[in-house]
């Protein structure tokens, strides 16, 4: 009995020290990050060893001079951001708006070819994205609508499409038939069931995907550099952020700033995402 108490006591507290481990691994560099956004580049200068910021040391000018356009002398991260909310909402919208009664289809509707379909879905990321990059940028060239935002939406959709009526098909198919062929017995069509019943039942997972969703049109650079790198004005911020980096004039306090604005929007949206994920489920089974 002491040998059991003495491996449970030491796993215990291997485990917690783990845990510690990586959680300093993640979080440090995020705070160390945040740390220089907020600092002149000549105190990061004269004291590079500091983990913390004096309170005589905290400025903003590193965000002002970000944000602000670059005919005033900033970065014009501010018009980035507003470009990449665009195009990540609009991305969001419409590939869920495609992907709820697509997914409900595959799950629930028999028809030939279903099983085919559902594989094809998960084929499309088995190519590298470049595979489709170059056609892309030769079509859209051709087309003359290559320098556009919309176009930008247009790829970011017909790439999450796929994965996102797969992940949404999985979790559709583990809502009982049994209340749909209820609402059926009481007169309701397949589109009010899937508003009605399906939709809320399945919230969840439709926020997690329209998370996901988002992650990937904010975060993608590939497709933003080859449509819009001619136009500034319509540049992302992942764009944005890289040519930031490329600037040798800029400092590294002014690009650890750009980098807190890339990744701050995304890290409020997993909390608040996570929420609703939570809700979502103890509603489900306090109704159930």
């Amino acid at each position: 009995m002491s040998r059991i108490l003495v491996q449970k006591r030491t796993f215990g507290t291997l485990r917690w020290v783990l845990i510690a481990v990586l959680l300093v691994a993640t979080v440090f560099p995020f705070y160390y990050m945040l740390e220089l956004s907020f600092v002149p580049i000549e105190q990061v200068l004269l004291h590079p060893e500091r983990l913390w910021i004096p309170i005589q040391n905290f400025t903003l000018e590193t965000y002002a001079q970000v944000l602000k356009p670059e005919e005033d002398g900033g970065q014009g991260f501010a018009q980035f951001m507003l470009n990449s909310a665009l195009v990540a909402i609009a991305a969001v919208i419409i590939t869920l708006i495609v992907s709820v009664p697509g997914s409900y289809a595959v799950s629930r509707l028999k028809f030939f070819g279903r099983r085919q379909i559902s594989a094809l879905f998960l084929a499309v990321y088995l190519f590298p994205t470049i595979i489709i990059a170059i056609p892309l940028f030769v079509g859209f060239s051709a087309l003359g609508i290559r320098e556009s935002l919309a176009t930008l939406v247009l790829v970011y959709i017909a790439q999450t499409i796929p994965v996102s009526i797969h992940m949404l098909r999985s979790y559709m198919r583990s809502i009982p038939e049994s209340v749909e062929e209820a609402a059926m017995m009481d007169g309701a069509g397949r589109l009010r069931i899937l508003w009605k019943i399906t939709v809320p039942l399945a919230m969840p997972s439709i926020v997690s995907t329209g998370l996901y969703v988002f992650m990937i049109a904010w975060n993608e650079f590939l497709f933003a550099l080859l449509f819009l790198a001619a136009d500034r004005d319509l540049w992302t911020v992942s764009l944005g952020l890289s040519q930031l980096s490329n600037g040798i004039e800029v400092s590294k306090t002014v690009l650890m700033a750009g980098s807190v604005l890339l990744t701050v929007p995304i890290i409020i949206l997993y909390g608040l995402a996570e929420r609703s994920l939570t809700e979502g489920l103890t509603s489900g089974a306090d109704k159930g």
